[in-house]
C-alpha cells in the first residue's frame, strides 16, 4: 500500500497597494510572493489586498480587511487587548473549554472562517516589511504565523545554504533580523543581579538575550572573515585570467547556463534562490588563455540589505569580473522591472564598471510577436535558449569574441636561457606559431597588449 504524502502547510498572501504602484507591478510582486511560498513548500489558498496610502500602524490593513484575512485562518479578525496568548497551532488540540474561555468578548466571535478547519491557512505571508508590533498584532488577530517578505526570503536562504560560507552569511542576516523582534518572555523581571554586592536592577530577560545574540553575530563574523580572506586570495590568483560572472534575477537560468557553458554539475532547479554558493569553472571547450565563468546568487525585488551585506564577499565575484553576462527570463512579463532590480543591486555592490552583455534567456517560451518587440526595444541583447545547442555555441562565441576584441598579434624571441617565458606565453596567450633558431624560441602570439608587455619585461 502506497503511503500518501502529507498535505503541505497552507498560506494566505497579504498585500497593500500604494498610490505610486501600478496594478501591473503590484500583481507581479504578489505573484512573486506566491512563488516564494511555493519554494518554502507552502500551498497558497487565497490572498487579501487593500489600497492604502501607507501600512496601517496597528495591523498593516484596516479592520474590514483584517476580518477578511481571518476568514482564511480561523482567527477572530480583531487584535485583542491584554497579554498575548499562544497561537492555535501551539495549543493542545484536546484542551477542554473552561469558564475563562466563555468570558471572551462577543466581538471576538465576529469572524468565522470561510474554510473548514482542515483547509485553513496556518501562515500569513506579507508582501512588505513590517514592524515587530505589526507582526504580533496580525498573529493575535489571525491566530496564524506571520512572515513578512524579508522573513520569507531569509527562510529560503536558510534552507538552500549548503557551504559553510553560505550558512554563516545567512545566519548573520537572520540574527540581525531577529534582534529587534525578540520578545520579553519573563515579564520584564531581572534575570541577573547587578552591581557589586548584588545591588542594582541587573539585566532583564530580553536584554540578556540581545547581548547573547550580539555576541553570537560577532563570533560568526570573525569566522566568516577568515573564509573571506581565503576567497579573496583565490580571486587574486585569477586576476591574470579572463573572468565572466553570470548575474541576474533569481530563477533567470544562471545555473543552467553555468552547466551548459562549463560542463559542470552545478545544481539546477526550478526554484527561487536554488543557488547561493558561487561556483567558478573554466569555459568549455577551453580557450587559451582560459576564461573562467562564475555563477552568482540571484537577485530579487526588496532583497534584504543584511543579506546583501552578508553576501558581499560572494557578490565580489561580480564586482571583480571582466564581463558581466546579465541573464533575463524573457518569458516573465515582469522582466523590465527585474532588469532594473539587478542594476540596483549591482550599483549597491559597486559592480557597475564592468562591461555587460544582456542576454534574454528562455526565448523558446516567447511568441514571435514578443520576440520582434524585444529585437526593437533591446537591439543589443542576445535572445537565446539554453535548450538549443546552437544558442549555447552562440553565447560561448560572444564571450570569446569579447576577450579577443583587444588582442594584438606580435612576435617574441625568447632566449634559451629564459625558457620560462615560453611556458608563461602558452598559459597567457594564444600561440599562433612556434619555431626555434640560433637566437632562441620564436613565438607568434595573440594576447592583450598588457599581457605582451609583461612577457617582454621578462625577456
Amino acid at each position: 500500500m502506497t503511503a500518501t504524502a502529507p498535505p503541505r502547510p497552507r498560506a494566505v498572501l497579504l498585500g497593500v497597494q500604494f498610490p505610486n504602484v501600478s496594478d501591473g507591478d503590484f500583481e507581479s510582486s504578489l505573484a512573486e510572493l506566491g512563488r516564494l511560498a511555493k519554494t518554502l513548500g507552502l500551498e497558497v489558498v487565497g490572498r487579501v489586498t487593500q489600497r492604502r496610502g501607507r501600512l496601517a500602524t496597528g495591523a498593516v490593513v484596516g479592520s474590514g480587511k483584517l476580518q477578511d484575512l481571518a476568514k482564511f485562518t480561523g482567527g477572530t479578525g480583531i487584535v485583542p487587548t491584554g497579554p498575548p496568548q499562544p497561537r492555535r497551532r501551539e495549543r493542545e488540540l484536546d484542551e477542554e473549554p473552561t469558564d475563562e474561555d466563555d468570558e471572551v468578548p462577543d466581538a471576538a466571535d465576529a469572524t468565522t472562517s470561510a474554510l473548514p478547519p482542515e483547509q485553513r491557512a496556518t501562515v500569513v505571508l506579507i508582501d512588505h516589511d513590517v514592524t515587530p508590533s505589526q507582526a504580533r498584532n496580525l498573529e493575535r488577530a489571525t491566530d496564524a504565523e506571520v512572515l513578512d517578505r524579508t522573513a520569507v526570503i531569509l527562510s529560503i536562504f536558510q534552507r538552500h545554504a549548503r557551504s559553510r560560507e553560505a550558512r554563516l552569511q545567512v545566519e548573520i542576516a537572520r540574527l540581525n533580523y531577529m534582534a529587534p523582534r525578540l520578545r520579553e518572555t519573563g515579564g520584564g523581571k531581572d534575570r541577573q543581579g547587578g552591581g557589586i554586592g548584588g545591588r542594582g536592577a541587573g539585566e532583564s530577560s530580553i536584554e540578556l538575550d540581545r547581548r547573547k545574540l550580539r555576541d553570537r553575530v560577532a563570533e560568526l563574523r570573525t569566522e566568516l572573515e577568515s573564509i573571506e580572506r581565503d576567497s579573496s586570495t583565490r580571486r587574486k590568483r585569477r586576476v591574470q585570467q579572463h573572468t565572466v560572472a553570470l548575474v541576474g534575477y533569481t530563477n533567470a537560468g544562471k545555473s543552467s547556463w553555468m552547466r551548459a557553458l562549463t560542463g559542470s554539475g552545478v545544481l539546477v532547479q526550478d526554484k527561487l534562490f536554488a543557488t547561493l554558493d558561487t561556483t567558478v569553472r573554466a569555459l568549455q571547450p577551453e580557450t587559451v588563455p582560459r576564461v573562467l565563468i562564475s555563477d552568482t546568487v540571484g537577485f530579487i525585488k526588496k532583497l534584504p540589505h543584511d543579506l546583501v551585506a552578508s553576501f558581499r564577499s560572494t557578490l565580489d565575484e561580480a564586482r571583480d569580473a571582466d564581463l558581466l553576462v546579465h541573464l533575463v527570463d524573457a518569458s516573465d512579463a515582469a522582466f523590465p522591472a527585474q532588469i532594473e532590480v539587478t542594476r540596483e543591486v549591482l550599483r549597491e555592490i559597486e559592480a557597475t564598471d564592468a562591461p555587460r552583455l544582456l542576454v534574454f534567456n528562455k526565448i523558446d517560451k516567447v511568441d514571435a510577436e514578443t520576440r520582434a518587440r524585444l529585437a526593437v526595444e533591446w537591439p543589443d541583447a542576445v535572445p537565446i535558449s539554453v535548450k538549443d545547442p546552437a544558442d549555447v555555441t552562440k553565447l560561448r562565441e560572444r564571450i570569446v569574441a569579447f576577450f579577443e576584441r583587444d588582442m594584438v598579434e606580435e612576435e617574441l624571441v625568447v632566449p634559451y636561457t629564459k625558457q620560462r617565458v615560453v611556458g608563461e606565453a602558452h598559459s597567457a596567450c594564444r600561440v599562433v606559431a612556434e619555431s626555434h633558431d640560433e637566437h632562441g624560441t620564436r613565438l607568434r602570439v595573440r594576447a592583450r597588449p598588457e599581457v605582451i608587455a609583461r612577457l617582454r619585461a621578462g625577456l
